[in-house]
């Protein structure tokens, strides 16, 4: 089983499928379909499948010409037909991994997807799992649903764990030229992964066994997320202190060694940074044991927004106004910079928190025209000087390098600016207030 398989990928005879054409699915069918391979897109949208099949791309990584070169070719087919599985020698299973209310691991979308496969499974087929999820899911969660269908893992059933590492928007790295980890429950499943991998990825690192492979996507993040963590905390010191925490940042970049750059924010966002520690904090309360550095960290970042908000609240206040009945601009609202992904954006907690505050917030983001979150929808509002002189106060919560930073700070009376946006900009008429500050802001006034 394993020789036939492995003459499969060798010869590009193998059909690959990927179940959930989301963020990561997408990009990594369209790499096996550059590689020659056949692709079967699983996903249960309609609304996906209809567009890809449309040869139009919902990712922003992904061109609409390459899904369509590949459907006109006959090389992927996307499909909410959960037997056309069965087709595959290879399933690649990429859907969502979130945290419950109560930052618990919401495990539904791996359970559903593991049962889809498993029903769908023959001998001489991989599996491999790339959701992010907690140390143990593969061999406790996938295997068994397989060997419930009577699969001998290692034998004639191959099964591994291979974590995505898609960063939304990057020019240089992506998904074909991102080293790509993998981790078997045996060394034969291991080496077919591999093999699977290495058909269309630049670079693959085979790992000992799937929990390593499971426990290196959440040390890449959560090193991340208490990094920054770090940073967001010296942002506060510096503003207690006077200090300008940019200058003290990029002084200390200038260090060879020992250090690496981190910056802060107005928090963290995206899938990843914000969860993924949860998972490895949640696996190892079950173990009886208490993650201290993850823990501090998350309560760091997801202050942020509120920090951000009290910023704000004195700047308001040294205009004698006060937040409730000010007209507040919010300068981007997808979770980082030059992206239209608003997953778990600290822009949504700032503008939530100014609301409740009682103040009236528009919002411009030159990727998010309009959004709607927890029911509650919003559209943007062109950037203009008429707008900005109409604010009581512009926060720049990310900084797209498509906004005019000038045009703002020659119009609006005051910025908060959470990113360092405006620290190269010529004199103008704004004062502006920076993350860290002395009490009064950093006035740039002409």
């Amino acid at each position: 089983m394993k020789e036939e398989l492995l003459s499969r990928i060798r010869d590009r005879r193998a059909v690959v499928g990927v179940v959930g054409l989301g963020y990561v699915g997408l990009p990594l069918a369209m790499e096996f379909a550059d590689a020659g391979f056949h692709v079967i897109g699983f996903d249960v949208s309609e609304r996906v499948v209809r567009e890809l099949m449309a040869g139009k791309s919902h990712i922003q990584d992904v061109p609409s010409d390459q899904v369509a070169r590949h459907v006109a070719g006959g090389l992927f087919e996307a499909t909410t037909d959960q037997k056309q599985l069965s087709r595959c020698d290879a399933v690649s299973i990429a859907v969502p991994t979130p945290l419950s209310k109560t930052r618990d691991p919401d495990m539904s979308y791996v359970n559903a997807a593991t049962e889809t496969v498993a029903r769908n499974s023959h001998p001489g087929m991989v599996v491999v799992l790339e959701s992010t999820t907690y140390p143990g899911t593969t061999r406790e969660v996938l295997q068994p649903r397989l060997e419930q269908e009577g699969r001998r893992i290692g034998e004639d059933t191959f099964l591994a764990f291979s974590p995505e590492r898609v960063d939304p928007g990057n020019p240089t790295w992506h998904t074909k030229n991102t080293p790509k980890v993998v981790g078997g429950i045996t060394p034969a499943c291991t080496e077919v992964a591999s093999a699977l991998y290495a058909a269309c990825i630049d670079t693959v690192v085979p790992v000992a066994t799937a929990e390593a492979a499971e426990l290196v996507k959440l040390l890449e993040n959560t090193f991340r997320a208490v990094n920054i963590g770090l940073v967001n905390e010296m942002a506060i010191v510096c503003d207690k202190l006077g200090v300008n925490v940019w200058e003290v940042i990029d002084a200390a970049a200038t260090k060879p060694f020992g250090f690496m750059k981190f910056t802060p924010g107005p928090g963290i966002g995206g899938h990843c940074i914000p969860l993924d520690p949860h998972y490895l904090a949640w696996k190892m309360r079950t173990l009886n044991y208490k993650t201290r550095f993850i823990d501090l960290a998350s309560e760091i970042n997801s202050e942020m927004p509120e920090y951000v908000v009290r910023k704000v609240a004195r700047a308001l206040n040294e205009d004698e106004r006060s937040v409730k009945g000010s007209r507040i601009l919010v300068l981007g609202i997808a979770y980082k910079r030059d992206i239209d992904d608003m997953r778990e954006s600290p822009a949504l907690d700032v503008m939530r928190l100014l609301e409740e505050r009682g103040a009236q917030v528009d919002y411009h983001d030159p990727w998010v025209a309009s959004y709607r979150e927890n029911g509650h929808s919003k559209a943007g509002v062109a950037l203009t000087q008429d707008v900005l002189e109409r604010a009581d106060a512009v926060v720049i919560v990310t900084d797209h390098t498509a906004v005019d930073y000038q045009l703002v700070a020659d119009h609006a009376r005051l910025i908060v600016d959470t990113r360092n946006a405006t620290a190269r900009l010529a004199p103008s008429r704004a004062r502006i207030v920076q993350l860290s500050s002395p009490a009064g802001g950093t006035a740039t006034t002409a």
